[in-house]
């Protein structure tokens, strides 16, 4: 039987009470709750009698709604139920209920061959799952993939309405790569749902390529009052029809993919191909080999790269070196792993010995990019590829702060002390051709911007466009260097040679040479992607390199302190580079 909307919220009124075992409920206390209920939801302020409460608790304990509601009363004046754990939100479907299900979903069936109704097929199943659970009380026997927790689906129906009525709303929208969010209006044409994330495709403006805009990326969505731009040829299975996914190149030709898939992988890819236009071009005894006609985009390197080490790209070339690079640089991602595990104790032996030396702080795709900004700016400037020093780094190529001060480093730096900032950054490069030998020393000398007498500063020095100058021993001890090593350092190279613990004080020549005399160096032995931190009045040595092999550091050296007098570091820079 019927049952009108003010009734409902009486029977939930009531049921949420009677499931309220921490008080007792009379009929004058169902009265007023209900009556409460009705001016909340419905503005109704006329008060509820009580006869219709009478009637609702029998129509609640009687089978005309399914209900049948344990309801008992107490001491002939409290309300409550006899089973605690009813409720009539967890009655079962009746079997009236279920059998018109079953109608329906048998009508549904005689749709399924039809193509307009294809996307019917997964609801029937669910229907037909849901049914059978509800009739012999058995959990589902099939489960479809979904998303509960995917961002974007409250804009379906908003955006489903505008295509139909051809409305253009406005949308406030920022895709994962913009830094805010831009408002502007769209006219949509197509939903689209791939690998269960959802998609609206249409145009900004009249003559303007189709945009692909994912639903989880819409921040807002409002009415626009600006005339609808109809579509015109552009058809969604058209413009899908030659790409993996939704990313569309409007200008781009589909080419000819020929992939290599091993024996264990093949008949996977043969009975779920990746496109329609697959084809078997041969079967070989380690693998089959398929073509493809599709553009080559970011879901085309997806799936390939989803196989792994089970499949290969044969041709084109250029999709064979990114999936390469891709796995080239994934693989990084494990063999320069940093251990943030020993850092602790790292930093424990850096204070004690004055020098350690730590892995993998950069990948191998960051070292790479830091040779080629600093070959593309020495060939920029015109000066000579084998130069041996570049001061001023970051002066001089400021784009690489956010490369040289990376995650990992940053994290080192800051367990080491969270207010360092940088005061110096030097290239050096040393090989055959610009070579350089270096006795045993300290390094006792800061840049400043100006020269300014000061008391304990001396030995002051031009340097270009700042000066040189030997601080006070406190500043050097608060001082810390690190050498990102851009190659494989080794005695062959010129690698550093020191006297681990002849950090802690500021040495004579005298006390120099006896120190070194009497004490056996340590060579510093450094892998490419690795960093040798280490104080400055540590002890160190270079010698002369004896292979043809590069020796590529970039020099940087961090303190803390602020300097007296109106001194200022020449080169200061905040070690934080989440801004840039």
């Amino acid at each position: 039987m019927p049952v009108n909307r003010n009734a409902l919220i009486r029977y939930r009124t009531i049921d949420n009470c009677l499931r309220n075992r921490h008080r007792r409920w009379t009929l004058e206390d169902l009265i007023d709750a209900c009556s409460e209920a009705l001016y909340e939801y419905e503005g109704i302020d006329k008060g509820m009698s009580r006869r219709s409460i009478q009637m609702d608790i029998q129509m609640m304990r009687s089978d005309k709604l399914g209900y049948n509601a344990p309801i008992i009363v107490l001491e002939k004046k409290y309300y409550t139920y006899e089973d605690p754990e009813y409720s009539i939100t967890n009655i079962p479907l009746t079997d009236q209920d279920l059998g018109k299900l079953t109608e329906v979903v048998e009508i549904l069936r005689q749709f399924k061959g039809f193509s307009h109704f294809q996307e019917l097929s997964g609801m029937v199943q669910r229907l037909e799952s849901k049914i059978h659970a509800a009739k012999t009380n058995q959990e589902p026997v099939i489960d479809f993939e979904k998303n509960e927790n995917l961002k974007g689906l409250e804009h379906i129906d908003t955006l489903y309405k505008a295509i139909t009525n051809q409305c253009t709303v406005e949308l406030c929208y920022q895709s994962f790569k913009a830094r805010s969010a831009s408002t502007f209006p769209f006219h949509p044409y197509y939903l689209k749902e791939y690998r269960n994330r959802w998609f609206v495709l249409g145009v900004r403006k009249k003559n303007m390529p189709i945009l692909n805009l994912a639903l989880d990326r819409i921040i807002s969505i409002k009415d626009c009052e600006l005339k609808y731009i109809p579509r015109t040829k552009f058809h969604l299975p058209t413009y899908l029809h030659d790409v993996i996914g939704v990313s569309v190149n409007e200008n781009g030709q589909a080419e000819n993919v020929v992939l290599h898939a091993d024996n264990e992988t093949a008949p996977y890819i043969i009975t779920k191909p990746l496109h329609h236009s697959q084809q078997v071009i041969e079967t070989l005894p380690n693998g089959v080999v398929f073509s493809l006609k599709v553009q080559l985009n970011f879901e085309l390197e997806r799936e390939i790269l989803g196989f792994g080490n089970r499949i290969k790209v044969i041709v084109p070339e250029r999709l064979k070196r990114r999936i390469k690079d891709t796995l080239e640089r994934a693989l990084d991602l494990y063999q320069y792993e940093f251990n943030n595990a020993s850092l602790q104790n790292n930093i424990q032996k850096l204070s004690k010995t004055g020098s350690v030396i730590l892995h993998h702080v950069f990948g191998k795709k960051e070292v790479n990019q830091i040779k080629m900004m600093l070959h593309n700016h020495l060939r920029a400037t015109g000066q000579p590829e084998n130069v041996h020093a570049l001061r001023n780094l970051l002066q001089e190529i400021p784009e690489l702060k956010n490369l040289l001060l990376n995650s990992n480093l940053q994290h080192i730096l800051k367990k080491i002390s969270a207010n360092l900032f940088l005061t110096k950054a030097i290239f050096f490069d040393k090989t055959p051709e610009s070579n350089w030998y270096v006795t045993w020393h300290q390094d006792i000398s800061i840049h400043v911007k100006e020269k300014i007498e000061t008391e304990g500063f001396t030995g002051w020095t031009k340097k270009g466009d700042s000066y040189g100058v030997c601080p006070p021993e406190e500043i050097l001890k608060d001082t810390f260097t690190i050498r990102i090593h851009l190659d494989d350092t080794d005695d062959t190279n010129g690698a550093l040679k020191v006297v681990l613990g002849s950090h802690n004080k500021k040495l004579s020549d005298e006390e120099i040479s006896l120190v070194t005399q009497s004490s056996i160096p340590n060579t510093c032995e450094v892998a490419t992607c690795g960093i040798h931190i280490m104080k400055p009045l540590l002890l160190h040595a270079s010698s002369k390199a004896r292979s043809q092999k590069h020796r590529r550091v970039v020099h940087l050296e961090f303190n803390t302190a602020d300097l007296p007098n109106g001194l200022e570091w020449a080169e200061k820079t905040e070690i934080n580079t989440s801004a840039n």
